[in-house]
C-alpha cells in the first residue's frame, strides 16, 4: 500500500466539497478518478499531496513515500525568459544527467534549451511530467494532464504514463475527462461527484447505472461499450463482478 484514505470529507466555508471518500493505491496500480466539473476531483488530489487538510477522515502514507505531481495547468509570465532546463532546476538544482534522464522518460529529450513559453500545450505537459519524475516518485498524481491535447496527443501521453509506471513500478492516480482512453488504460476507476458514486474495474464501472447517469448516457447508448459487461451493481457504491 502506497497511500490510503479513510472517510475523507472536506468543507470550505458552508460548502461541503467531498464526503466520505475511501481510496487505496498500491505500487504498480493505475487508478483513475472521473467526474463532472465541480465534482471534487482536484480537491481530492490536493488532499492526497498534503496541500489541503481534510475536515474529517485520515490519509495514511507509506513511510518515506515520494510523490510526483503534475498540475492541470501552469501559469507562467509570458515575458519571463526561461529555458526548459532552467525550469527543471527550480527550486532544487537537479543535475544535468538527472534532467536529461527524466526528459527522456517524459518523451522529449531534445527540448532542454528551448524557451518554456515557446512550447506547445502537449510539450509543456511533458515538461511538467519530467519535473514530477525528478523526485523518482513512488506515487505519481496527474490532474487532467491531457487537457487541451488532441486525440493523438492524448493517446501518446497515456502510453508514456504506462511506460513510466512499468519502469518505476510506481502507483498512478489520474484525474481525467478522457473517458474512452481511461477505460482502456486504468485498472480501477472511481466515479466522483462530491462522493464516490461507483468504483471498480473499468469494464464494470462503464456498465453501471450511476456512471451512465453521471455522464448523460441513456440506457440504450452503446458508445462506451468497450468491454463485455459482466457485472452488477451493489448499493455500497462498489462495482462487483458477478460470480
Amino acid at each position: 500500500m502506497l497511500i490510503q484514505a479513510h472517510n475523507l470529507s472536506v468543507q470550505i466555508g458552508k460548502n461541503r466539497i467531498l464526503k466520505n471518500i475511501d481510496l487505496q493505491v498500491d505500487r504498480g496500480q493505475i487508478v483513475t478518478v472521473i467526474g463532472p466539473n465541480g465534482s471534487g476531483k482536484s480537491t481530492l488530489l490536493k488532499m492526497l499531496i498534503g496541500a489541503l487538510q481534510p475536515s474529517e477522515g485520515e490519509i495514511i502514507r507509506a513511510p518515506g513515500l515520494s510523490i510526483g505531481y503534475v498540475p492541470q495547468r501552469l501559469h507562467i509570465d509570458e515575458t519571463l525568459p526561461m529555458t526548459v532546463q532552467r525550469f527543471l532546476q527550480l527550486p532544487n538544482r537537479a543535475s544535468t544527467d538527472a534532467i536529461r534522464e527524466t526528459m527522456a522518460q517524459a518523451g522529449l529529450p531534445e527540448l532542454l534549451r528551448q524557451q518554456l513559453m515557446s512550447l506547445s500545450g502537449g510539450q509543456l505537459q511533458r515538461v511538467l511530467l519530467a519535473r514530477a519524475l525528478l523526485e523518482k516518485p513512488d506515487l505519481l498524481l496527474l490532474d487532467e494532464p491531457t487537457q487541451g491535447l488532441d486525440r493523438r496527443g492524448t493517446a501518446d501521453f497515456y502510453r508514456q504514463i504506462e511506460q513510466i509506471r512499468q519502469s518505476l513500478n510506481c502507483g498512478v492516480i489520474m484525474v481525467s475527462h478522457d473517458l474512452q482512453v481511461v477505460m482502456r488504460r486504468s485498472e480501477w476507476v472511481i466515479c466522483l461527484n462530491g462522493h464516490v458514486c461507483c468504483e471498480g474495474k473499468p469494464e464494470l464501472v462503464s456498465s453501471s447505472a450511476e456512471y451512465r447517469v453521471l455522464f448523460g448516457f441513456d440506457e440504450d447508448d452503446e458508445s462506451l461499450a468497450l468491454y463485455s459487461h459482466r457485472g452488477h451493481y451493489q448499493g455500497s457504491g462498489d462495482i462487483r463482478e458477478a460470480g
